[in-house]
């Protein structure tokens, strides 16, 4: 029995230390702190870039073809799970996926790339489609297949277990949400947003979260990596300033992390699971003296339950499939679209004048060319980043647009689309008002320290 136990735990330890290795370990390479997990995508991405588009447009094409072909629920959708859970969606979605075939086979062949005034010319444009595909597909194809691949070393072996075990009297009371949503926070925030929703996606399918709290978890602790923000603020040129704009957006996201939730719609997500008897219980059973004890228990109970190889392999190809034939093509439908409308119409301008009161309440400089990034943030992270270094002088300005656009973090070319092409329950108009309510949180945070910084 005791030789059991021992081999348990080492079942715990072992594939758990590898994944928080790869995954949230920060380390220095290249010039940049980044996670091991990016590194070999980044290697993979280097030797196989020629044949990354090709590789979505396969992805993307395949995923409509099967999704309308799903339809109908053929005979065989039950022989064959992975492939169903894959490939059956509703009419809607299927809808979004041909949109996103038909943008990708036009950008692919650049078709009407020389003439921007045209509509076609638009979505095919290497600042639109071209920006899509080539800029953040083929960067997401590898990561999702490496990530999905490897994703079970943190969700099969017990550490999620353990964790939960661990911090459930600190994040319930804080954050609303178990202490097993620490590890997906910590895994976005260090790696990359994206990887925490895919960690999200696969807890809430899989019982463990509840609607609401798959919600919460998703538009909350899916953080932008210290790369993106070292990248974000160097488009400004304010560099010299991460110290105070990193600490700022790790207080700005935890104040969000304990207002948003407790407000619609967040706060109206029903606690109701697709797997029931899964989630872990809030209070310590009976015979165990501590957490840590608890945590161990329910860590070697998941190992022992475990099927080896075989259940390793099988979940970390679902993950993959998942993400690249379900997320894949709503990236591309509505990343395009949400690019689209930001470079070739003023609605995003129009959107910003609601902001101009507050801005100027707030004092801040050049409040209207501020007001012009606040909405187009929901479209794509680094577009306000983008406005503000070409039409914004003020430091001060830049620095705001700079915070706010990493505090936001709903952006459709990326997490918003990710969410909306999984199974978490939140809708297109939902993620919109979560995305405006993160904004005056932290426009009334950031605003009043920026005043600090570049004004004593």
């Amino acid at each position: 029995m005791e030789k059991k136990s021992n081999s348990s735990v080492a079942g715990f330890l072992i594939p758990s230390l590898i994944g928080i290795f790869l995954f949230m370990i920060p380390v220095y390479y290249d010039e940049k702190w980044t996670v091991v997990v990016k590194i070999i995508a980044d290697v993979i991405s280097e030797a196989f870039g020629g044949f990354l588009p090709l590789l979505c447009l396969i992805i993307v094409t395949l995923s409509s073809v099967l999704g309308i072909a799903f339809l109908s629920k053929p005979n065989f959708i039950a022989t064959y799970p992975i492939v169903a859970n894959t490939f059956s969606t509703t009419a809607v979605w299927v809808a979004i996926r041909v949109v996103g075939t038909i943008f990708i086979w036009l950008t692919f062949f650049e078709v009407g790339a020389d003439d921007e005034t045209s509509i076609i010319g638009m979505i095919t444009s290497p600042d639109n489609g071209g920006f899509v595909l080539h800029d953040l597909l083929s960067v997401l194809v590898v990561i999702f297949f490496l990530a999905g691949l490897l994703l079970p070393l943190l969700l099969d072996f017990g550490l999620l277990e353990f964790i939960g075990a661990l911090l459930t009297k600190i994040m319930r009371p804080i954050f609303t949400i178990p202490g097993r949503a620490a590890v997906d926070c910590m895994t976005s925030w260090i790696g990359d947003g994206t990887l925490g929703v895919m960690l999200t996606a696969n807890q809430y399918e899989g019982g463990y979260y509840s609607k609401r709290e798959a919600a919460i978890i998703a538009t909350t602790f899916s953080a932008v990596s210290i790369t993106f923000s070292i990248v974000v603020l160097a488009q400004v040129d304010l560099m010299e300033y991460f110290g105070i704009y990193y600490l700022l957006i790790c207080a700005v996201g935890v104040a969000c992390a304990v207002i948003i939730p407790r407000i619609p719609p967040l706060s109206r997500k029903p606690d109701e699971f697709l797997v029931e008897g899964k989630a872990m219980g809030e209070s310590l059973p009976e015979g165990f003296t501590s957490s840590f004890d608890y945590g161990i228990y329910l860590a070697k109970k998941r190992v022992e339950e475990h099927r080896g190889a075989e259940q390793f392999l099988e979940n970390g190809f679902k993950n993959a499939a998942g993400m690249w034939f379900g997320v894949l093509p709503v990236v591309m439908c509505i990343g395009t679209l949400a690019l689209v409308l930001a470079n070739h119409t003023t609605i995003f301008d129009t959107l910003g004048l609601p902001f101009l009161p507050l801005l100027n309440l707030l004092d801040v400089p050049q409040a209207v060319e501020v007001s012009k990034t606040m909405i187009v943030g929901f479209t794509d992270m680094f577009t306000p980043s983008i406005i503000a270094a070409n039409t914004i002088t003020s430091p001060m300005a830049k620095f705001i647009v700079a915070v706010i656009s990493v505090t936001q973090l709903i952006y459709l070319s990326e997490v918003g689309g990710l969410i909306l092409g999984s199974k978490i329950p939140v809708n297109l108009p939902e993620l919109f008002i979560i995305f405006l309510e993160r904004t005056i949180v932290s426009l009334l945070i950031v605003a009043p320290v920026a005043h600090l910084i570049f004004t004593s």
